[in-house]
């Protein structure tokens, strides 16, 4: 019976990490929101804060076992695996989604992240006017944030190297969303799409023997920037994971104030009625970006008419809403039994 828990349990995981990789993806969703939803935020942040001086002496010195079961090897790769599969897979399903039911799309996690906000203030009651100070500048750096006009595209290496650590942060601060900063820095589709579909085209090459990608020079360019900003990332996760485990544990309260105001900031990144206007140059034509799509410039919200579309709409953020409840519920659940 304990074994079949044990696999379940690891199936769970692979799950979560799915929907980490995925909420990474996804402007304006942040994976460290997910990851603190589903009750393992704490686990994830200590598990890469082992990843420190210890574990590479003891890497170095050949004690793999030991360096495995130091950074809790067996959580991190099992969450890292739903991460990549989620890229390569579930990410795509997303993708289709946001083209051709856009507006449902964004109410879901518009409803996850008000989910989000309950789930994370419910527990919290450690307010005093340090508490409301910080809750009132993570609102005010949110929507300050959420209404920022994006660059253009750069594959300067030392820039990606930069992205990279930036955009992981999504996975380590709930509601820093990393995928909408890489929009902000004008690198969006450079790294998530471009590169991950390089490495994707590479990969299934390589397994049908044609290795002709090596005179690609647009396909080594872009594998070159995947590496560099996949440098990047770990170095910003192991970095951030040190920074978040001191100030979590010496400013507990502060932080966590600060959150659920960047959270209720970023909620105008995910706000569901939008339009989406693009950059134009002076003879009024669009700015197209290395694939020849147009670059976005800004987003438009406003306030949705009375519509049957727009009541399905907001069936679709009670749905996110309840996605997150029953997360909550699954979480408390798990550690009742264990």
């Amino acid at each position: 019976m304990e074994s079949v828990r044990t696999l379940k349990d690891k199936a769970f995981l692979i799950i979560k990490g799915l929907g980490m990789g995925a909420a990474n993806k996804v402007p304006g969703v942040s994976g460290g929101v997910v990851a603190f939803v589903a009750g393992f935020y704490e686990e994830f942040i200590y598990s890469l804060q082992r990843i420190n001086k210890t574990a590479f002496k003891l890497l170095f010195n050949g004690r793999f076992n030991s360096f495995y079961r130091y950074i809790n090897g067996k959580f991190l790769s099992l969450l890292f695996l739903g991460m990549i599969i989620s890229y390569f897979s579930v990410s795509k399903i997303l993708d289709y989604f946001l083209v051709h039911y856009e507006l449902y799309v964004w109410s879901t996690f518009f409803g996850m992240i008000v989910g989000s906000i309950y789930y994370i203030n419910k527990d919290f009651d450690d307010w005093n006017y340090k508490s409301i100070i910080s809750l009132l500048l993570g609102i005010a750096l949110g929507i300050s944030i959420s209404f920022l006009d994006p660059a253009t595209e750069n594959d300067n290496l030392f820039f990606v190297f930069f992205c990279g650590i930036i955009s992981v942060s999504g996975m380590t601060l709930p509601g820093f969303s990393g995928s909408f900063i890489l929009i902000l820095l004008g690198n969006y589709v450079l790294l998530l799409v471009d590169s991950v579909n390089a490495l994707y085209d590479t990969f299934a090459e390589i397994f049908t023997g044609d290795f002709s990608f090596i005179e690609n020079e647009v396909r080594v360019r872009l594998l070159k920037v995947l590496a560099m900003f996949t440098l990047g990332s770990v170095a910003g996760l192991v970095t951030f994971s040190h920074v978040l485990n001191y100030v979590l544990h010496n400013y507990k309260s502060i932080t966590i104030a600060s959150i659920i105001g960047f959270i209720i900031g970023s909620l105008g990144v995910v706000w569901p009625w939008k339009h989406t206007l693009y950059k134009t140059a002076d003879d009024g034509s669009f700015v197209l970006d290395s694939r020849g799509e147009q670059i976005i410039s800004h987003y438009e919200r406003f306030l949705p008419e009375l519509t049957s579309e727009t009541f399905i709409a907001i069936a679709y953020v009670l749905l996110g809403i309840l996605i997150v409840l029953a997360l909550e519920w699954y979480g408390k659940r798990t550690k009742q039994i264990k």
